[in-house]
């Protein structure tokens, strides 16, 4: 599904991204975490203020936490998995300079006068010129969890897909016994697949996603032991 093209405004006022119920993260069942608020979840961001032609500035909101004395954004880069702290002071609001057409992933962490509490985790693509389909988001691998210890001799390998556009189409399951696999285990059509593993051996697996225009994405490679 191709989606209308919107140019990105180099004004301050700030409005916001288009919505979705969806998050995870701990702090979504904790009444004490920041409740986010935008940019929202599984969507493409079209607020952000122009700095040039690959950034813009993006203000991220969310309401305050009961006894929080400061906060900390934490914002990654699902591209190329890194993350950087920001911190926010006691403001429930903070803009920062990000690439354009990139997909993100941010949360809070509220921090109160015995402890830290987490907010959930919301994802977004940072607006790009001139784009009408965005690539999915990079898989979420959830099971085997990193460097987990498993029991075989088949693992169900498990992972969750999201996409602005709702057109993922299917993924691609590399598997193996190297670092970075290069072996197709499956293409499913839905987020999980079976794999025959040997006891004592490490694995190693990564999720390619891919949507009706063609796109992809790639997750961060997962490794776990048999036991």
């Amino acid at each position: 599904m191709k989606k209308l093209v919107i140019a990105i405004a180099a004004c301050a006022m700030i409005i916001s991204c288009g919505s979705d119920d969806g998050g995870t993260g701990d702090g979504g069942q904790n009444g004490d975490a920041a409740v986010l608020g935008a940019p929202l979840n599984n969507t493409e961001c079209i607020t952000g203020v122009d700095v040039n032609a690959t950034q813009s500035k993006v203000t991220f909101e969310w309401n305050a936490a009961t006894g929080a004395q400061s906060y900390f954004v934490y914002v990654k880069n699902l591209n190329t998995q890194s993350t950087l702290q920001y911190s926010a002071g006691n403001n429930t609001s903070l803009e920062v300079t990000l690439s354009k057409a990139t997909p993100y992933s941010w949360y809070i962490t509220a921090n109160k006068a015995t402890n830290s509490v987490s907010s959930e985790t919301w994802k977004f693509y940072n607006a790009g010129a001139g784009i009408t389909n965005y690539a999915p988001f990079p898989a979420e691998l959830v099971a085997p969890a990193m460097s987990s210890s498993v029991y075989g001799p088949t693992v169900a390998l498990q992972w969750a897909g999201s996409d602005t556009d709702s057109d993922i189409d299917g993924y691609t399951v590399y598997f193996g016994t190297t670092n970075n696999p290069t072996t197709v285990a499956g293409t499913p059509a839905q987020p999980t697949l079976n794999v025959a593993v040997t006891s004592g051996a490490t694995y190693y697996w990564k999720v390619v996603t891919t949507d009706d225009e063609g796109n992809t994405s790639t997750s961060p490679v997962f490794q776990f032991k048999v036991i």
